[in-house]
């Protein structure tokens, strides 16, 4: 049977369940904290497969690739900038063979923030930022992703750049950002609100909006309802597993999965389209998502 392509599962309005963390499982599997996790792409090729197998088990319809600073700038910082092709590729492909060759199940590029600003706020030109993005996209295209997940970005200029470097590419992107709640409400770290970076976003060529990281799913929800009023486009929601707190020097989530079950069937009557988790979800949130979106 022909695969159905990510594109047109998206278009049956099926709500889709993502995958969890990435850097939390990496964390509990060997990486040492400030260590590049997209190195063991290279060295530890089964570990990543491993990673996405777990997810796929648990019921996921998309996992995310092990790119998430898997730019030139990041890469760079551990001598690795040379082989941003070759990391992105091997990412992707790495993902793809937990999928079993089943049609049904897809994998997502991860793109995550530069660490750099652009101009004037910065010294990277929008040209720059651009063939950067370019860079790690064909990387992956050549592993065989389905598509692209612009996220937790919160520079609107750098989240823009990086979708349209994906459209340069005709590769179906998603985009979503970081918004942490405030006095006067939700902003990104720069001072852009959900709705605006809705707009913008859309305007910009996205296929897919909406918002991931840095909140428990109470304030996902709150969240994910600002961006339904903004827009018709697909959304896509990764709530983390609440606010990290330290217990006996080990950073712990609060959110378990029995907390957020009933949470991840509200995120699915707003209107949220992929649901899935962030820091500090496990392969049980998924199981959890499962239940209660699919049964």
């Amino acid at each position: 049977m022909a695969k159905i392509s990510f594109e047109d599962r998206i278009l049956t309005k099926e709500t889709l369940v993502s995958d969890g963390a990435t850097g939390t499982w990496l964390q509990e599997h060997g990486l040492i904290p400030g260590d590049s996790p997209e190195l063991f792409n290279l060295s530890k090729p089964k570990l990543i497969t491993q990673m996405s197998k777990e997810y796929f088990d648990a019921g996921s319809d998309m996992v995310l690739t092990n790119t998430f600073g898997g730019n030139r700038f990041m890469l760079t910082k551990y001598n690795q900038g040379g082989d941003v092709f070759g990391v992105n590729k091997a990412a992707a492909e790495n993902a793809k063979k937990a999928t079993d060759g089943d049609s049904s199940k897809y994998v997502i590029g991860s793109i995550g923030p530069t660490g750099e600003f652009i101009e004037p706020l910065g010294s990277v030109s929008r040209e720059q930022m651009k063939d950067v993005f370019i860079e790690q996209i064909e990387g992956m295209k050549a592993g065989g992703v389905d598509a692209v997940l612009v996220e937790t970005m919160f520079a609107l200029d750098e989240a823009q750049v990086a979708v349209e470097a994906a459209k340069s590419l005709n590769v179906f992107v998603m985009a979503t950002m970081t918004f942490t709640l405030g006095p006067r409400g939700f902003f990104t770290m720069t001072g852009v609100t959900p709705e605006q970076a809705t707009k913008e976003l859309e305007a910009t060529g996205a296929n897919v909006v909406g918002a991931n990281c840095g909140n428990g799913i109470d304030n996902m929800i709150h969240i994910a309802e600002m961006i339904r009023q903004t827009t018709d486009l697909p959304m896509l929601i990764h709530s983390n597993a609440g606010i990290p707190g330290m217990e006996k020097g080990n950073i712990i989530y609060p959110e378990t999965p029995e907390y957020m079950k009933s949470r991840f069937k509200k995120l699915q009557e707003v209107g949220v389209d992929i649901i899935g988790g962030c820091c500090g979800t496990t392969a049980e949130h998924i199981r959890e998502i499962v239940k209660v979106i699919k049964n």
